[in-house]
């Protein structure tokens, strides 16, 4: 099976902003930068900034 034109995960720093899904709550925005870029990686996928405190990691 081949997933395509996916959200894989959410990462935030705020986590009020999120509902449902695989979510990563952060400390601070290295800590997030730094699960993305892990993500990215693990998953194939690419990292999203949707706002300052929440990244989205996408299947295209």
């Amino acid at each position: 099976m081949t997933v395509e034109k996916m959200i894989l995960a959410v990462i935030t720093t705020s986590p009020h902003k999120v509902a449902g899904g695989v979510t990563f709550v952060c400390e601070n925005d290295e800590e997030m930068q730094r699960i993305a870029a892990n993500l990215e990686a693990i998953l194939d996928g690419i990292a999203h900034a949707l706002s300052d405190d929440l990244l989205i990691i996408v299947k295209h």
